[in-house]
């Protein structure tokens, strides 16, 4: 059972991370810079926003927060705009 649990919320960080890369990755874009003028400009590391726009790794809330301040969002309005972006039933839990 503790397997299985591992296994969905394994499957829903994957999700949840997907879900987060694409909507750095189109913000970013609208605003016609490249990941190396963002990064510098924004104080985020280029390899860590690659990886981050490709869902691979997970992100500190402070990064999150500089994400949201540099596409004009609250930290709380950026996270809304994430879970609005998710299935309205997502939880890791269930």
């Amino acid at each position: 059972m503790q397997d299985e649990d591992a296994s969905i919320q394994n499957i829903k960080k994957k999700e949840l991370l997907a879900t987060l890369g694409c909507i750095v990755n189109q913000k970013r874009a609208a605003m016609r810079k490249g990941i190396n003028t963002f990064s510098y400009e924004y104080d985020i590391g280029n390899g860590l926003l690659s990886r981050l726009e490709k869902g691979l790794i997970d992100t500190k809330i402070t990064t999150l927060w500089k994400l949201a301040n540099a596409f004009g969002y609250k930290c709380s309005d950026f996270v809304k705009l994430i879970e609005d972006q998710l299935p309205e039933d997502f939880n890791f839990y269930n």
